[in-house]
């Protein structure tokens, strides 16, 4: 059931060299655990992010029995359970199909549907694109062949606001009101019906896995086809009016705090959330994670943000741990060159306080213009979109901010200063 993955990624091509692969996506799964230096890792793709609360009470409790206490959010609104023994597996996969997270062993890993996370929520955007992604899902789900798509193959649906459209999907659904969408494949899009939206996204996969083989080259994502190879829309029957020169909206994403009037928005520190914050998250209709390593909570009573506050999510945009991200870093990644998450702890140049800024820390006017990202070594896992600011580890035991050479001593000022000077 489980397989284990290779321990190093194709050579990158030369400036200009198409790119081919020549094996199969390793991207680990719920059933294909990658193996860390804490232990095995399962990450569940989850459309849209969602969870129900049987879901949430579900993974709390892996989390606890099986990993190490902790849920993952990662940059594409999915989960990781991390510090898994070997012979876990049997078990994890038995209490994912309980929970109704492993709906299709055979395309578990294809199930990358970003969805705007207040999406129905608010007011705001043009359609409910939720919705969009539990269609599409089954879509995904009875296609067989489907399952040829790789693992890292990301299916983005945005209601308008802009918020997710940016997160670099190899098919992108915009809500444009009026019953209307637009499909986004390759630098091209097509204007058509909202209904048929979802179909069209996975057609579209369709062309893309056809152009693929085509090309020969191996390619796993869309912006890997060689020139000359590309989706043609018309030819996996998608049928729309072509749009010229399409730009994707750009938006912020959900600021945290009360997001309408039964639903919140609220940030895990560093991306993870321990078995006793999940479960603070309940009662609730659903849990939403997102793209940014937060959580929209749906069905739930504003209220309750200061108890969320008080378990140690991050509750407010001024928080001195909003944006601030950081990779596994040691001693959970061998290729780590730091404890870069002890080093992304906010210091007294950004701040104080507790995980979610508050008690003493000090209320700022205006939170970090950029978010922050620090990475153990140059692949840099798990980075935003757009732009950010990039702390790297060196192996003298100093930093890179954003290419200037830092001292660890000085890094809480430098990354203020990266962070609010663009």
């Amino acid at each position: 059931m489980l397989a284990a993955m290779p321990p190093t990624p194709p050579p990158t091509p030369e400036p200009g060299e198409p790119r081919t692969r020549d094996r199969g996506d390793a991207c680990p799964g719920a059933l294909r655990l990658h193996s860390a230096d804490d232990g095995r890792l399962a990450r569940l793709r989850l459309p849209g992010g969602r969870l129900t609360a049987h879901q949430v009470k579900t993974l709390a409790a892996a989390a606890e029995r099986l990993g190490d206490g902790r849920l993952s959010v990662t940059s594409r609104g999915n989960a990781e359970l991390r510090g898994l023994a070997d012979d876990c597996g049997a078990e994890l996969a038995a209490l994912l199909a309980e929970a109704g997270l492993l709906p299709s062993p055979t395309h578990e890993r294809v199930r990358n549907i970003v969805a705007s996370p207040a999406s129905g929520l608010d007011g705001l955007g043009a359609a409910d694109v939720q919705l969009w992604a539990r269609e599409l899902d089954t879509h995904l789900l009875s296609a067989p062949w489907a399952a040829a798509l790789s693992g890292r193959f990301l299916f983005v649906l945005d209601d308008g606001r802009g918020d997710v459209a940016g997160l670099g999907g190899d098919v992108t659904l915009v809500a444009v009101g009026g019953g209307e969408a637009e499909l986004h494949v390759g630098g091209r899009a097509v204007r058509l019906a909202a209904s048929d939206a979802p179909a069209a996204a996975l057609a579209a996969a369709g062309g893309f896995l056809a152009a693929a083989a085509e090309a020969g080259t191996g390619a796993w994502r869309v912006r890997e086809l060689p020139p000359g190879y590309g989706v043609d829309l018309a030819e996996c029957g998608v049928t729309g009016e072509p749009v010229p020169a399409p730009a994707l909206p750009h938006g912020p994403p959900p600021a945290p705090g009360v997001l309408g009037p039964a639903a919140l928005s609220v940030l895990a520190p560093l991306g993870r959330l321990t078995a006793d914050r999940l479960r603070a998250l309940l009662p609730a209709d659903e849990v939403r994670l997102t793209p940014w390593r937060g959580v929209v909570v749906a069905g739930t009573d504003p209220g309750r943000l200061p108890l969320l506050d008080a378990a140690g999510l991050i509750t407010r945009p001024d928080s001195p741990w909003a944006g601030v991200t950081a990779c596994t870093g040691r001693p959970g990644c061998a290729k780590s060159l730091a404890d870069v998450r002890a080093d992304a702890t906010p210091g007294p140049a950004q701040g104080s306080g507790s995980g979610s800024g508050s008690g003493s820390a000090p209320r700022r006017s205006t939170p970090p213009v950029l978010p922050v990202h620090f990475s153990g070594c140059e692949r840099r896992c798990g980075h935003p979109h757009g732009a950010w600011t990039d702390v790297l580890a060196t192996a003298g035991g100093d930093y890179l901010v954003d290419g200037v050479p830092t001292p660890r001593t000085a890094l809480p000022e430098a990354v203020t200063a990266a962070r609010t000077t663009r």
